[in-house]
């Protein structure tokens, strides 16, 4: 099987849009490796709020980074918010990624 030409795409909820863009804007005043370019595609989301899968996988990923780096200064219902994002992120991509499982015999 070849991979698809096509370039694959996650459609994301406002609220995790709007969330994400506000915690990858601290990942980038933290000066968190890679954290820019997701920023900057999640300012930008348009209406249809849809992603590349490698952006959604990246934005996960600086998150994460940010929550390891934060969890001592942050009440646990602001890094528990952060934590929230950065998984519902990472379960998208993953959920793209994984191969479709046909039922039929």
């Amino acid at each position: 099987m070849t991979s698809s030409a096509f370039h694959r795409t996650i459609m994301l909820p406002a609220a995790v849009c709007e969330q994400a863009a506000h915690h990858l804007e601290q990942a980038v005043q933290k000066a968190i490796d890679g954290a820019a370019a997701p920023w900057q595609a999640f300012r930008r989301a348009d209406d249809d709020h849809a992603f590349p899968v490698s952006v959604v996988e990246q934005a996960a990923g600086c998150l994460l980074v940010l929550a390891a780096e934060s969890a001592q200064s942050l009440r646990p219902s602001a890094l528990r918010a952060l934590i929230t994002v950065a998984l519902h992120l990472r379960d998208a991509a993953e959920a793209v990624r994984r191969p479709v499982l046909s039922t039929a015999w």
